[in-house]
C-alpha cells in the first residue's frame, strides 16, 4: 500500500514534537499522502490577530498570504470564522465553512483571488485552553480530489497529535505577541460593532457584517429573523449614508477602519 510508505514521515514528525523542524516534519508528511503548493499554519484564539506558527510560502507570495492576511482580512476569512466558534476538530474544504455567496462576496474578489489558488483544505485542531491550530494545504493547480481526501484522512490522528502536544503553549503566545500597531483583541472583536459608528444603525452595522462574509440576502435573513427583501432595503441605505456604490467600496472602508483604530 502506498500509505507504507509514510511510515518514516511519521516517525519524523512524532520525533520532531517540541522542536523547530515540527512543522516542516508535518508537511512533509501530508505532501507524501497528497502533493500540493503551499503549507501554512495560523494558530487563533477568539479574534486576536492570527498568528503565523509556520509557513513555506516564497518571499513574493508571503506579503499576500501572510503580511496582508494579517492586516485585517483575516476577520472574513472562513477558516477565522470557524476556528472563533470553533468548529470540531477535523479536515475541511474551504467551501464547506464558507458562507453561501463566499465566492461573490467581497473578500473573495477583494483579497483572496490574488492568492491564485484553486483550493485550500485545512486540518482543524482546537487546543483545550480554547485557542485552536489550522495547517493549510493549498494547490495553485488542482483542486483536492476523493483520493487526496481519504489519504489525507488517514494522516488525521498524527497530524492532530502533533499539533497538540507541540503547541500545548499557544495561548501564552497569543498573550506574549506584539500588537504591531493593530487594534487591542478587545477592539479588534468590535470591529463589525463600531463600524460606522454615528452614521449606521445596529441593524445596519449587522447587515454589513454577513454581507462581507459573503452571506446572501436570504441567508442573512434567516440569520437576523427578517425578510430578504429587508435586508436589501437595510445594504441600500448603508451604500447611501456612507456615500459608495459597491460592495468592493464597502470592503475598503471596512479594512481601512481596522488599520485606523
Amino acid at each position: 500500500m502506498r500509505e507504507m510508505a509514510w511510515m518514516p514521515l511519521i516517525g519524523a514528525a512524532i520525533s520532531a514534537i517540541g522542536t523547530p523542524d515540527l512543522p516542516a516534519a508535518l508537511a512533509a508528511l501530508l505532501r507524501a499522502a497528497a502533493p500540493y503548493t503551499y503549507t501554512v499554519i495560523f494558530g487563533y484564539h477568539g479574534t486576536a490577530r492570527p498568528l503565523d506558527l509556520f509557513d513555506d510560502f516564497p518571499d513574493e507570495k508571503r506579503k499576500v498570504f501572510v503580511t496582508d492576511y494579517q492586516d485585517g482580512p483575516y476577520l472574513l476569512d472562513p477558516f477565522f470564522l470557524a476556528a472563533s466558534r470553533p468548529v470540531a476538530a477535523g479536515l475541511y474544504r474551504i467551501r464547506d465553512l464558507a458562507p453561501d455567496r463566499f465566492y461573490q462576496g467581497e473578500y473573495f474578489r477583494n483579497y483572496y483571488v490574488q492568492t491564485g489558488l484553486a483550493e485550500e483544505i485545512a486540518f482543524f485542531a482546537p487546543l483545550r485552553d480554547g485557542a485552536t491550530v489550522v495547517l493549510s494545504m493549498m494547490r495553485d493547480k488542482k483542486t483536492f480530489s476523493a483520493r487526496d481526501l481519504r489519504a489525507l484522512e488517514l494522516a488525521r490522528p498524527v497530524v492532530e497529535a502533533c499539533i497538540r502536544r507541540h503547541w500545548v503553549d499557544l495561548v501564552d503566545r497569543f498573550a506574549a505577541a506584539p500588537a504591531k500597531g493593530l487594534p487591542a483583541q478587545s477592539q479588534i472583536e468590535q470591529s463589525f460593532h463600531s463600524f460606522g459608528q454615528g452614521v449606521l444603525t445596529g441593524r445596519e452595522r449587522e447587515i454589513v457584517e454577513y454581507t462581507l462574509k459573503g452571506h446572501s440576502a436570504e441567508a442573512t435573513g434567516r440569520i437576523l429573523g427578517i425578510a430578504p427583501g429587508t435586508v436589501r432595503i437595510h445594504r441600500r441605505n448603508v451604500y447611501a449614508k456612507l456615500k459608495i456604490s459597491s460592495q468592493g467600496e464597502l470592503f475598503s472602508q471596512f479594512i481601512q477602519g481596522i488599520g485606523a483604530a
